[in-house]
């Protein structure tokens, strides 16, 4: 579907407008003390039963469409609450049910005005590549330092489509979507050497990427420079 800039323009500043009434309503209720609080969060899971887990798959969801939310309580308390199988079950739907829905509200009020704006500079090269976008994504979401939320919202506007940004999103939240469910179970439980071993495991997972580039150049590097040498 097709919109106008203004249109688009609109449809943001509304949508603006919505999320930040939501972030309000948490504020003004409490409800965001609660959420930054894993011990509390968990305990409110715990006592909505069968609406817990649902809980935690809305609150995942708006952790991602609303920035200021931090993600990692509701993790750790969605693997305190069900243990890291379940917990990191929940989270990942939530996690990815929120990046599908950033990337198709950037993709629906955005695109357009974008495109228009940068034509077909867009397209060309390696950001008009689906392959290498798709490996930004993978590799954004496995580093910890990168805003999972502004990736999600900057890939909708990209030429990346709906299907590849939602496997790779996927396939790069699944590990630390396990992790941090683990922390929660381990933290909970009390297992302070296994908890210190999983936050180590997951730095070791979060500098893969970054030490197979480091790799990849000093090889690159090499080979040039014997390419280079006089025979």
């Amino acid at each position: 579907m097709k919109m106008n800039v203004r249109t688009e323009l609109a449809a943001g500043v509304v949508l603006v407008g919505l999320l930040g009434g939501v972030y309000w309503l948490l504020h003004a209720t409490g409800s965001l003390t609660t959420i930054l609080d894993t011990s509390a969060l968990n305990a409110r899971v715990v006592q909505m039963g069968a609406w817990g887990p649902v809980a935690i798959i809305v609150l995942m969801l708006l952790a991602i469409l609303i920035s200021p939310i931090p993600s990692a309580p509701i993790a750790l308390a969605a693997g305190a609450a069900y243990g890291h199988g379940w917990g990191a079950l929940y989270v990942l739907v939530g996690a990815e049910a929120g990046a599908l829905a950033a990337f198709g509200l950037a993709r629906l009020v955005g695109y357009e005005t974008v495109h228009r704006w940068f034509g077909d500079r867009l397209s060309i090269g390696l950001i008009g590549s689906q392959n290498v976008l798709m490996g930004i994504v993978f590799v954004s979401r496995l580093l910890p330092f990168l805003s999972f939320d502004i990736v999600s919202y900057g890939a909708g506007l990209t030429v990346l489509s709906f299907w590849r940004f939602a496997i790779a999103t996927l396939a790069g939240i699944a590990p630390t979507s396990f992790l941090l469910a683990h922390f929660g179970s381990e933290m909970a439980t009390g297992a302070g050497s296994r908890f210190l071993f999983a936050v180590l495991a997951l730095g070791g997972l979060t500098l893969v990427p970054i030490a197979v580039k480091v790799f990849r150049d000093r090889r690159a590097r090499r080979s040039a420079g014997r390419d280079a040498e006089p025979r």
